[in-house]
């Protein structure tokens, strides 16, 4: 019999899409007769997800604080849905139809290792103040890019994953202040590219 692994690509989600599918998760997993004792309680997966929506809505305004706090939100938010996985992977390993109405999906079952490659970052600019436009050259096969930054001695800072090359904005930076870009693919079976070159470019 085939035991099915839960996929937990929902990590690679930029934050919109993500959003849904934790509430498809959680309106799949109410009720649902084949999951009557979620390790993660419905009420919390709840209250979760909406904190997650409002630190989104808030942090759309821009400003370091509130996509800090989005940010935090949003690794809650994941803890939870990696925790609920592994109990539905408990529950619905050899039973693929059970597993789909919990909201979540299988991982794929396909074995043979797939490298990607190296993106580049065409450009970037100043769409604008306090925000830096990126655009990487689409990779083939990749579901969604991570972005970091730094500047000057700091260590790289994680900015968000993006499901679209071309349109990466990274908010909350610092007028007159050079900052270092790198993107790296997801996907595939090996998970990640190597990063990006470094690109470097003043925010506005």
């Amino acid at each position: 019999m085939i035991t099915y692994r839960v996929s937990t690509g929902f990590v690679r989600l930029s934050d919109s899409p993500l959003d849904t599918f934790a509430q498809n998760v959680t309106d799949k997993l109410t009720g649902n007769p084949g999951f009557t004792a979620p390790l993660v309680s419905i009420a919390a997966l709840t209250t979760a997800e909406v904190a997650f929506a409002t630190a989104m809505v808030a942090a759309q305004g821009g400003g370091k604080q509130a996509t800090a706090t989005k940010n935090m939100a949003r690794e809650a938010l994941l803890l939870l849905l990696r925790q609920e996985a592994a109990y539905v992977q408990s529950i619905a390993g050899e039973d693929l139809p059970l597993l789909l109405s919990s909201g979540f999906e299988p991982a794929s079952t396909n074995r043979t290792r797939i490298q990607l490659p190296k993106p580049v970052i065409d450009r970037i600019d100043n769409p604008l103040s306090t925000r830096l436009g990126v655009r990487v050259k689409p990779v083939p096969t990749a579901a969604a890019y991570e972005v970091r930054i730094r500047y000057e001695t700091t260590g790289w800072e994680a900015v968000g994953v993006f499901t679209q090359a071309r349109s990466i904005v990274i908010e909350g930076r610092t007028p007159g202040t050079v900052y270092d870009v790198q993107a790296r693919a997801i996907g595939g079976t090996t998970g990640y590219s190597d990063w990006s070159d470094p690109v470097s470019h003043m925010a506005m």
